[in-house]
């Protein structure tokens, strides 16, 4: 069973008010032609495919027409997609049934009751077990579990079984993520692997931006990443992953194919931060011909100018980048001096380490009971806003 694993496409995305269609569009092309290369048995997209419950018409067209495309690229391969944190679980819901005529499986609920609905036989090549995302305390104990008993019922031929979620696995690397902790990424938090039972050959994992193996010792967990960049800080190579698995039991044989991005997302300087000055050259000096994204790492000891980023914005008229912020980082502060945060500082701090400071301001001890009551006031918060 050859599978195409990937996820987190976040469609309708903008950055920093720049709609960002021509590079999605190029990247789902792309997807068009590794299917048409590789002929993958199972195309597997865990979750994320919208940047917001919400998605334009734009973007759920565009869906719509690239699930063709890429359908129409290998009409014999089974697609599956399930919802991310960042999806509404009823649009995949809604177009369910008239998709499956395409072999396109959409999976936006997680069913206690009915536990079809998350597994689905490509009949001769395997076996896929699609968990959308759910707030873990929706998940029933041993959910993960009960559904690998079941298809090891079936699987009397011996197939390979693929199982997909959209979650967060501890010790997983989450370079690029905002507001993450080693317990929280993304507003998801992480679980031990243990939770998402045995019986597995691969785990394809949707949420994590950066693709990677989970160590579990058995090379058989995986992120596959975003196929652009979501944000600056995902400075990495980004790709989809090709696997193939002969039966069940076996080791899986996994290659990456790397995502070109049209637009690419650039910090200057490439390392570390540099003066206002030196980035104004920097950016003056930036190739007219090249089409980026540009951010700014700049290092203040007190304010910039008022008028930077009008600046910025003119020296890069009549080049093909587009200016997009200026990271400011403030110089080190001596002990005890209040610490002034810019407004996109502000958006970058975990909320939790918010709360500290002013608790830490005001003389209140922060302690873990204090620390508890935030967390969850913010799950909360979350999940209202989600269902909203």
């Amino acid at each position: 069973m050859k599978i195409l694993h990937t996820s987190d496409w976040h469609l309708g995305h903008t950055l920093y008010n720049y709609d960002r269609t021509e590079e999605q569009s190029d990247m789902l092309r792309q997807m068009e032609e590794i299917v048409k290369e590789h002929k993958p048995d199972l195309f597997l997209l865990a979750g994320d495919v919208f940047h917001t419950s919400q998605p334009s018409a734009a973007a759920q067209k565009m869906f719509a027409e690239a699930l063709v495309s890429i359908h129409d690229a290998n009409p014999q391969m089974t697609i599956v997609a399930i919802a991310g944190n960042h999806d509404s679980s009823s649009k995949h819901e809604i177009f369910r049934t008239p998709w499956e005529a395409l072999k396109v499986y959409t999976i936006g609920n997680l069913s206690k009751e009915y536990i079809d609905n998350h597994i689905i036989e490509i009949p001769g090549k395997g076996y896929v077990i699609a968990v959308p995302y759910a707030y873990e305390r929706n998940i029933p104990d041993g959910f993960f579990q009960l559904l690998l008993d079941t298809v090891a019922e079936r699987n009397s031929e011996n197939l390979p079984v693929i199982m997909t979620a959209h979650t967060t696995v501890k010790g997983c690397d989450f370079t690029g993520h905002d507001n993450t902790s080693e317990s929280t990424i993304g507003g998801i938090d992480s679980i031990d692997i243990e939770q998402m039972g045995n019986g597995y050959d691969y785990l394809a994992l949707g949420h994590i931006h950066h693709e990677q193996f989970v160590h579990t010792g058995k090379h058989n967990v995986r992120y596959s990443g975003t196929p652009i960049a979501v944000s600056f800080d995902e400075n990495y190579p980004h790709s989809v992953s090709i696997i193939d698995i002969e039966k069940h039991g076996d080791k899986p044989n996994v290659k990456k194919v790397e995502i070109t991005n049209c637009r690419p997302l650039a910090t200057l300087p490439t390392e570390g931060v540099d003066t206002w000055e030196n980035a104004k050259e920097l950016l003056k000096n930036f190739p007219n011909n090249i089409p980026a994204y540009i951010r700014l790492n700049i290092e203040v000891d007190g304010f910039l100018p008022p008028d930077a980023n009008a600046v910025a914005q003119h020296l890069t008229e009549g080049k093909q980048c587009k200016f997009c912020l200026i990271n400011a980082k403030r110089k080190e502060t001596i002990k005890g001096e209040v610490k002034t945060l810019t407004i996109q500082e502000f958006q970058e701090v975990n909320p939790i380490d918010i709360a500290r400071r002013y608790a830490e301001d005001r003389g209140i001890d922060f302690d873990d009971e204090l620390k508890d009551l935030f967390e969850e006031t913010i799950k909360i918060l979350t999940e209202e806003t989600r269902s909203n």
